[in-house]
């Protein structure tokens, strides 16, 4: 969405994207969307950005980085369209670390296009090769969104080059470094135009050395933008972390999400084993419920998401691959069946919920594999958690 209307903060001064004299298919898009004025991260970049500059942004998910970056792109697209453009060449390219952030790019992207006649190809791990290859030879690209390991695959095979892509984004380079693809990263990064030649982007919510290190490579006279989260939870969020030990888990999850309260609910734990008994258990319980994580094949997990979203299906079990970049509107209720070992992942998980003016209730189980991991949550949060007793309707065990 534009502003990532669901889950960014009001903008501390309010700057109207009229003041941009952005191109009049992407302002009637962002109208039809219900927008007005830019976030902090959109108000800081466009600037520079719209003018061509390379930029490092600081900032976490939920800020509006996703349409301050693509806002720019597409405007750079439509206002210099080139003369003879070929099938499989990129104007530009934007990487992502997983395969849902990238297509929620796309879909964000899609939505600002609506009224532009500019073409979005997605290229992800794990689904159709053919037919992501079709869609790469058999069009014009305007914007390629992809994640680095399968277009990899596609340079080596001819099917698309990068000499031509005149604004690269590297979206999220954190996660880029922590899940090992730097190397793919800098192969990618020599397929295109030098760096002098090309406008790079590159946002992160840390900006570690190696970071900088790479932004110093990969850029030219960058801008940098650092925007700090005004709280690290939202305040439409009540949060309650029960100190609880590990036989009565199942019993106190199992009869939260049999209350009636329960819209939608996401339950995260920490590992793919665990999901998938946590799964297991609960439907064996006449829980309907579904499980997204990383060896769910993905065409599986659009379906799953999909009927996620549409409330054919109530509770998702999930680990953190779904915890980052994937907006579902209308959770109610997230679990921490186990606390995060990252306290960043907590804030991610309850970010699910509360999210488009709406109250959520996150629940956290503290137990005595886990609560070692509090004093760190603390530290990250920089406030007290207030651990609790369970009520005793969620310990009852109902016959």
């Amino acid at each position: 969405m534009v502003a990532e209307k669901d889950a960014a903060p009001e903008p501390a001064s309010k700057v109207a994207f009229a003041s941009f004299n952005l191109p009049k298919p992407i302002m009637k898009a962002i109208d039809a969307a219900g927008f007005e004025h830019c976030t902090d991260i959109q108000a800081q970049t466009l600037p520079h950005t719209l003018l061509g500059k390379d930029c490092i942004g600081k900032a976490q998910t939920g800020t509006g980085k996703t349409a301050a970056f693509l806002l720019s792109v597409l405007t750079d697209l439509l206002e210099n369209p080139l003369p003879k453009q070929y099938n499989g060449e990129p104007r530009a390219l934007v990487l992502a670390p997983t395969r849902e952030l990238a297509q929620q790019i796309a879909a964000d992207a899609n939505q600002l296009t609506k009224f532009a006649k500019l073409n979005v190809v997605t290229v992800v791990g794990g689904m159709d090769f053919e037919k992501q290859k079709q869609q790469l030879i058999g069009n014009k690209v305007d914007l390629l969104v992809a994640t680095p390991g399968r277009l990899i695959d596609f340079v080596q095979r001819r099917n698309v080059y990068l000499d031509q892509v005149e604004v690269l984004v590297i979206d999220e380079a954190d996660r880029m470094l922590d899940m090992g693809f730097i190397p793919d990263l800098r192969q990618i990064v020599r397929a295109t135009p030098r760096k002098e030649v090309r406008q790079t982007l590159m946002f992160s919510a840390t900006f570690t050395e190696q970071v900088m290190r790479l932004a110093r490579s990969w850029t030219q006279e960058p801008v940098t933008v650092e925007i700090e989260p005004t709280m690290k939870t939202s305040d439409r969020v009540e949060q309650h972390v029960y100190l609880t030990s590990n036989d009565d888990k199942f019993q106190i999850l199992k009869n939260l999400l049999e209350s009636e309260e329960i819209e939608r609910a996401m339950v995260f734990a920490n590992r793919r084993d665990l999901v998938r008994q946590l799964t297991e258990d609960l439907k064996r319980a006449g829980i309907d419920c579904a499980m997204l994580s990383g060896e769910v094949s993905q065409d599986k997990r659009v379906k799953v998401l999909n009927r996620f979203k549409s409330g054919q299906v109530k509770v998702m079990v999930a680990t953190d691959v779904a915890g980052r970049g994937i907006h579902v509107d209308g959770v109610s209720h997230v679990v921490n069946y186990t606390l995060p070992e990252d306290a960043e992942d907590y804030v991610h998980r309850i970010g699910r919920t509360g999210r488009a003016g709406a109250k959520g209730l996150s629940v956290s189980f503290a137990c005595e594999d886990d609560s070692f991991l509090i004093p760190d949550l603390e530290k990250y949060l920089g406030k007290k958690i207030e651990l609790e007793r369970p009520p005793e309707e969620l310990l009852a065990r109902k016959s």
